[in-house]
């Protein structure tokens, strides 16, 4: 770990005049910048390396994945949000990718400072390009604690981002398909 970061995070609450010299304290620029590291892991990944292999299938329709469970931290205030990824995407050649490669692959562009609209095209864009499905539809619904804690939403609030990538971007009878597979149409 970088030792600039833990001054970092020291300087950080002594600033806010915190001392971080008291019983409870003295370790906690350290486990902190541990922390961080480790949120932010996916920084150096790409989704090509999540994906992996893809494996050959007679299946011809759409796939769906859905309530992956991701954790990350919003760029803006360097708090977490958390939710559920749901993805529909239709393989390219029979070739479909692992289940646990789609956790991954979210992890991947979750584990990084992030906005949710950007993790929502991250993750489909990815799948296109790095995976070659011929098209995705990927659903964030995600809870932000900046907002919670700051007061300004309900403790139920959840926002929703959606992206199509692809064959699945048009209106038509494979969109409606993926749709279904999100849980009804009413995303759009």
């Amino acid at each position: 770990m970088k030792e600039q970061a833990v001054a970092g995070v020291r300087q950080l609450l002594e600033g806010l005049d915190i001392d971080v010299d008291t019983q409870g304290m003295t370790d906690t620029p350290n486990r902190v910048a541990t922390l961080f590291e480790g949120l932010f892991s996916g920084r150096h990944k790409t989704g090509k390396e999540a994906l992996g292999d893809v494996y050959p299938t007679e299946h011809t329709g759409l796939v769906s994945v859905n309530h992956i469970p991701f954790y990350s931290i919003c760029e803006h205030h360097l708090m977490p949000f958390y939710g559920k990824v749901h993805i529909v995407y239709q393989p390219r050649d029979g070739k479909v990718f692992g289940l646990g490669r789609l956790k991954a692959l979210v992890d991947v562009f979750a584990k990084r400072p992030q906005l949710q609209e950007r993790l929502t095209h991250d993750i489909a864009t990815s799948l296109v390009e790095d995976g070659d499905a011929l098209g995705t539809m990927v659903m964030v619904e995600a809870t932000h604690l900046c907002m919670l804690m700051k007061g300004e939403v309900a403790q139920e609030t959840v926002a929703k981002t959606i992206v199509a990538t692809g064959i699945l971007e048009p209106v038509g009878t494979v969109r409606e398909e993926a749709l279904v597979l999100l849980g009804g149409n009413d995303h759009v």
